[in-house]
Formats: C-alpha cells, structure tokens, sequence
C-alpha cells in the first residue's frame, strides 16, 4: 500500500496550522503518524522537485490552467501558482520545500515508521528552462523550419534550436515542457546518472505516462526526427544499469492503452490499473468480472486505486454505498493498493499540480468512519494473506441476479459484493473441497453462519445482498 501525498500542498496548509513555514526538515511528529495509515508501506511524496520559472509563468496565463485554478480554488492568488509538479526545472528539491536536506529528513521521519518513500521521475519531458536545453540540446527532439510554420504551438525556438513541446499523441502538446529523445545515447547516460542520483535517496520512483518510452510508441509519436532506436529499448537498459547499483529499487509505472505487459516486460515492477478504476467508477458488475479473470500473478503486479492526482476525487464520483463497494474491493484484491492524501477524509476538490495551497474541505464523517474502519480491518485480518483466486457465481432458472454479484477470496477469506442497484442472490463456489461444519465470520457487522460442508460441496454457499451490499468473511474450517 502507497500512500500518495501532494507534497506542496500538504506543507502549506500545515503551515498554516502550525503558523509558522513548515518544510520537510521539520514537519510535526503527528503529521507524520497520519500519513502511516493502517496497512501502510510507502508514502508517495508527489511533487518535491525544483519546479520551472518559465512553466509557472505559462500556468499563470494560459487559459486552461487559469480556468483550472478557478475551479479548484476560487480564491487563489498568483502566489498560490507554483508552476506544475511535472514541468521539473532540476531534480533537486525545491529549496522552498525544504531542499534536500527537508528529503532526507523526511526519509528518515518516514523509516523511523516503517514506511518507505518513493517520488517521482518523468521519462518524457523536462521544463522549458531546465540546464539541459541550453547544456545539451542533442537531447531533445528538433523539428525544422517547416514543422514550426505547420504547427507553431508545438515547437519552441530555443538557443539550441527548434524543440518540440512534450505530448502523448492523443493530445494537443503541453507548451510548458519539452520533449526529450529516448533514442538520444547521451540522454540515456544522463537519466542513469540522475535516477542513480535519486535512487540513493528514496526507495522507488513513480514514472510519470512510461509508455510514452515504449520503442514503438515513442516512433509512432514522433517519427525519424528521433533517429534509429537503440540497442536496447529505453526502460531495459534504463532499469538494468541503475538496478546493477540499486538492486532494490523499485519502479512503478503510470501506465494506459493497455501496455502494462510490454512495460513488465521491459523491467518495470509495477503499472497503473486505470481500466479497473474506470469500471468501478462506471459500475456493472460484468466488466469488473471480466477484468478480474486476468492471471493472478499479472494482477498483483498492478496498481490499484480509487483516486489519484490525477482522477476526479472518489468522493466526487461515488455515492457513499458504492464507494463502500469500491473501497472493499479496492483493499481486498491482489495487487498495490495506491490512496491519496484526503482521500479517506472525503475530500472532494481535485488539486491542479499547477497550485501550492488546496481548498479548506470539512471532512466527511461517514467516508472517515468508513476508510478509518475498513484499514484497521484489513490490516489487523490480514486480510489479503496466500493465494488469491476469483470465484464463480451461479444462479438458477428464475433468477439470474447472481451476475451480479462478484466473489473472491484469499485462502482464509471470503469477499462477496452485489455492485448492482438491485437486491441480488446467488451460489458462491469457494474452489475447495468442504468437509464438516464451516463457519462463515462477517468482519463487517460480527454475524456468524455456519454451512454444512456437502452443501458447500453441491450448490455452494448461498448469499443475498442488498444494493451495494458486501460481505468480507473470514473462514473458519473444521
């Protein structure tokens, strides 16, 4: 389990309750205790890195970023646009965060904890005004004349020549950064170096859109203005030589347009499930059953999560019977569990990355109660403890209800949910043989059932649910 933090933020409004500039080199005891949620491993300090002049002054006209502010923060100053946490100036931290000195403090606040840190690393682009543009323009992908007549919001005249403005190619480009060429031998060198760099400081980074990187995508974006591809794709060789000095470090990978496998095939440990929160988010029990049929081992490499910097807030998306059902879906399947800060207080305003302060949200104290119980539960049970294997649900002639119920379980656990508006019943087959009498403990409410192991072993366990129902069983064998 990760636990995301917009850094900047996060600081300014404990500045603000402690009435004093509050840095990572000095962050209060208890400000940390809350960020060592229940089941916790690592804290995702998002955004410490030295942030662009020239990005935040792009972040203080352009229209969509002024249009993005406004709706976050109504109120918001030109103090409170800090520039994007993604347009890097320098991967060092910003000395308005603490410095490097604030990092390894919080480091050590965070180990002393049992909690790791990871922070980010963009593969794709770097700010306008970063060393490198000037330093080492060969780095970047050059466009012509013509490319900058054709498309003029796509490129940048720089000192070392026309450079085009980072993208994905389903998106128009983002002008506050530049791209950078993964074909590049000197890029390479450079990006070993500073993840090398960045390795001996945190346990893992979160690579911010990695496919981008992939060899064949990178081509498909831009062309032969990269040149030929090299020896080994970008994040093989990337990840080999930093691992060669840091065995243990990690990468995790914002990943989409299902590339996950071509990631993990590449050396990546870990990529975003952004399908599985997308059906969550659009309910149905069918596609989520679909998706959750995919080989275990596969599915423990994902991330998963409800919410994250860059998704709508969960409380915004769900009404409260269905996050419950997310939320116990979310902390009972294989895989990193990815929360974000706020998040389990039911906050409800999505922050821009462009922004340094976050709205005053009161928390809600029905989502408080409920990520506070479930966490607490989840942890103490050990809940996702063996091996994990989906469940088949029957029904019979006159009701087919049981598609929509879902069902899984570890080897001494059993979740079953109706993510359906209607009252749904069902047989649930537990995928073992039942002999004796089982015993059947709901943690949610303390009720017990006890079930005959033979009708275990004919029709299955019988369940019926109410909307948005769920029961999280713990299994008591003979």
């Amino acid at each position: 389990m990760i636990h995301e933090v917009f850094a900047w933020p996060w600081l300014e409004a404990l500045s603000r309750r402690e009435q004093r500039h509050v840095t990572l080199a000095d962050v209060p005891a208890e400000a940390w205790d809350a960020l060592a949620l229940p089941g916790a491993d690592a804290v995702w300090l998002m955004g410490v890195w030295r942030r662009s002049e020239r990005g935040r002054a792009i972040a203080l006209e352009e229209q969509s970023f002024r249009a993005a502010t406004a709706a976050a923060l109504p109120d918001a100053t030109d103090e409170d646009v800090v520039g994007s946490a993604y347009c890097i100036r320098d991967y060092e931290v910003d000395e308005r965060l603490g410095g490097d000195a604030g990092l390894a403090a919080a480091r050590e606040a965070l180990a002393a904890r049992g909690l790791g840190l990871v922070l980010d690393w963009v593969p794709n682009h770097v700010a306008p005004d970063h060393p490198w543009v000037v330093t080492q323009p060969d780095y970047f992908v050059h466009g012509s004349p013509a490319d900058g007549e054709r498309e003029p919001g796509a490129w940048l005249e720089t000192p070392g020549g026309l450079l085009a403005h980072g993208r994905d190619p389903y998106f128009p480009p983002w002008r506050d950064v530049l791209q950078l060429n993964p074909f590049s031998p000197g890029l390479r060198e450079a990006v070993v170096a500073t993840l090398s760099d960045i390795a001996g400081r945190c346990d893992g980074v979160r690579c911010d859109m990695a496919m981008l990187f992939l060899d064949d995508i990178a081509t498909r974006t831009w062309g032969d203005r990269l040149g030929p591809p090299l020896g080994d794709p970008y994040w093989v060789e990337v990840i080999r030589r930093v691992k060669a000095e840091h065995p243990g470090f990690l990468f995790l990978a914002e990943a989409y347009w299902d590339l996950e496998s071509r990631l993990f095939d590449e050396g990546i440990e870990r990529c975003y499930d952004k399908r599985l929160t997308d059906r969550l988010a659009a309910g149905g029990a069918g596609s989520l059953r679909d998706h959750l049929r995919a080989d275990p081992g596969w599915q423990a490499r994902l991330v998963r999560f409800l919410e994250n910097h860059d998704e709508p807030r969960s409380a915004a998306v769900f009404p409260f019977p269905r996050l419950r059902a997310a939320a116990i879906a979310l902390l009972t399947l294989p895989g990193t569990i990815l929360l974000y800060e706020g998040q389990t207080q039911g906050r409800r305003v999505r922050t821009p990355v462009h922004l340094g302060r976050a709205p005053d949200e009161q928390p809600d104290p029905q989502i408080e109660e409920l990520w506070s119980n479930l966490l607490l539960l989840a942890a103490h049970e050990q809940v996702r403890s063996g091996s994990w294997r989906a469940l088949e649900v029957t029904g019979w002639r006159d009701n087919q209800s049981c598609g929509n119920l879902l069902a899984w379980r570890w080897d001494d656990h059993l979740v079953v949910l109706n993510y359906s508006d209607v009252r749904s019943d069902g047989l649930v087959r537990l995928d073992e043989h039942a002999d004796g009498l089982w015993t059947f403990v709901d943690l949610l409410d303390g009720a017990s059932y006890q079930r005959d192991g033979a009708d275990l072993d004919g029709e299955g366990l019988y369940v019926a649910l109410e909307p948005d129902g769920a029961h999280l069983l713990r299994i008591e064998r003979p």
